[in-house]
Parts: C-alpha cells; sequence; structure tokens
C-alpha cells in the first residue's frame, strides 16, 4: 500500500519547481485542479500526522489523555 517512489517522485516534482510551472502555463481548470490536489495532499498530510500520533502513543498514558480530550 505504501509506496516510496511516488513519495519521492512527489518530492522531487514539488521540490523542482515544475508543479509551480506546470500551473503557471495551464488552463484555468487544470490550475482548479491543482489545487484541489494540493488541498487534498494537506488534508492527507493531517490525517498521516493524526494517524501517527495514535500509533505512536497508543497504550500510553499520554496517549489516553489524547482519548479523553478527543471524546470531550
Amino acid at each position: 500500500m505504501l509506496s516510496e517512489k511516488f513519495l519521492d517522485d512527489l518530492e522531487k516534482y514539488l521540490k523542482s519547481g515544475n508543479l509551480e510551472k506546470d500551473f503557471e502555463y495551464s488552463s484555468e481548470e487544470r490550475r482548479l485542479e491543482i489545487l484541489d490536489y494540493l488541498e487534498r495532499l494537506m488534508d492527507l498530510a493531517e490525517l498521516a500526522d493524526e494517524t501517527a500520533t495514535k500509533i505512536i502513543f497508543k497504550n500510553t498514558e499520554l496517549g489516553q489523555i489524547f482519548e479523553i480530550n478527543a471524546q470531550k
């Protein structure tokens, strides 16, 4: 399910500035697609952070505090 190659390729694409160039020279419709893609990527990053926190702190006192606060 996890693909290091995909993440490496995405990282290179973002760091290279090619996404910005693609955005600059794209039609309005394609620009909206790029922005939607980036928004989804940011949403997934938040979800990844939440998941990592749960995994790391599962079965710990700090994890129990997170669960209590999440239930409030």
